[in-house]
Order: C-alpha cells, then sequence, then structure tokens
C-alpha cells in the first residue's frame, strides 16, 4: 500500500520535502554503517580485536537508517506492495487503493506504535538508558525515540499521500 501517488506530477508540499531530506539523507548513512560493519569483520577475524561500541555501533546506524527512511520509502513507492491489487489498475484506481490502504493499515499501526511506544520511551529517557555491556553505547534512549519518529513521519506521510490520493480522484494530477 502506498499512500501517495506518483510524486513527481506535481509540486512538492513542505512535508514531502521534509520526508525526502531525512531519507536522502539518512541514505548515507548506509555507506558508514558498510564501512564499519568491514572494518569490525577485519578487526575481529584479521587481528583478534573487537569493541562492543562498534559492533553496537553499526546496530544503532541500521535501526536508523531502518526507521527513519521508511517514510520515505513509502513516499517513493519503494516498499514492499502486494501487488495482486494494484499492477494493472488505473491512477485513479491506485489512489483508492492506496487510500484505503493508508486509512485501514497504515494509520492504525502508526497510531498503536505511538500509544505503545510512549511509555516505553519516556521510561528510556527518565533513566538515561544505556548499554548493559561494559564498553557499549551509552544512548540507547536516543535509539528507542526512533520508536516514535517511525510511526510520526510515516503519519506526516500518510496525511500527504492522503492529499495526493485526493487529488488524483478529483482528476488535479493524474
Amino acid at each position: 500500500m502506498s499512500s501517495g501517488s506518483d510524486a513527481t506530477s506535481v509540486s512538492p508540499t513542505w512535508p514531502e520535502v521534509f520526508i525526502a531530506w531525512i531519507g536522502r539523507t539518512v541514505a548515507w548513512l548506509g555507506l558508514l554503517m558498510v564501512l564499519l560493519s568491514f572494518t569490525v569483520v577485519v578487526l575481529r577475524y584479521g587481528f583478534n580485536l573487537g569493541w562492543i561500541w562498534m559492533q553496537e555501533t553499526v546496530t544503532y546506524l541500521h535501526a536508523t537508517i531502518f526507521m527513519l527512511a521508511a517514510a520515505w520509502a513509502l513516499q517513493t513507492n519503494d516498499h514492499v506492495r502486494v501487488d495482486i491489487f494494484y499492477r494493472e489498475r488505473s491512477p485513479r484506481q491506485k489512489a483508492w487503493v492506496n487510500a484505503i490502504g493508508t486509512l485501514l493499515f497504515l494509520v492504525p499501526v502508526c497510531v498503536f506504535l505511538l500509544i505503545k511506544a510512549g511509555p516505553y520511551v519516556a521510561t528510556a529517557w527518565s533513566i538515561r538508558e544505556s548499554s548493559k555491556e561494559a564498553s557499549g553505547l551509552p544512548w540507547v534512549y536516543l535509539l528507542k525515540t526512533l520508536l516514535l519518529l517511525l510511526p510520526a513521519l510515516l503519519l506526516i506521510q500518510a496525511g500527504n499521500g492522503l492529499y495526493r490520493n485526493y487529488q488524483t480522484l478529483r482528476g488535479k494530477n493524474a
């Protein structure tokens, strides 16, 4: 399900620009994650050296990329889609599928995540939760904050996508 139509057919809204900026910026963390993963492997198996903080940094980067780029993937239709209802449809029918999917699935899941993750993240912040490993990273509370940023960004994109779908249904950007 997508929450947006072809974003290139009309000028972007400020939420689209914001989501795209976050996505493009976070995408560069992928390169850093690959280089760091390579370094961890070389140090561990080549020199019998390893640091927990370095391994945890790879995990932090992976979580950051996934959680912060999800809304951008939704915006650009780069997410996984069940194509049986979508491939051969007209732009108008696709807009209906996108809008219904957004309202029935995406929005409720995001609201659920915000409700359930809120207290969990608040507790992590209140105790400034850190890694349980001796030399681990001290910012677990920041990592857990991504549990709120993911649904928040997805909801922004959902609203934006619903707006685009509405335009398509009215024939304004078909």
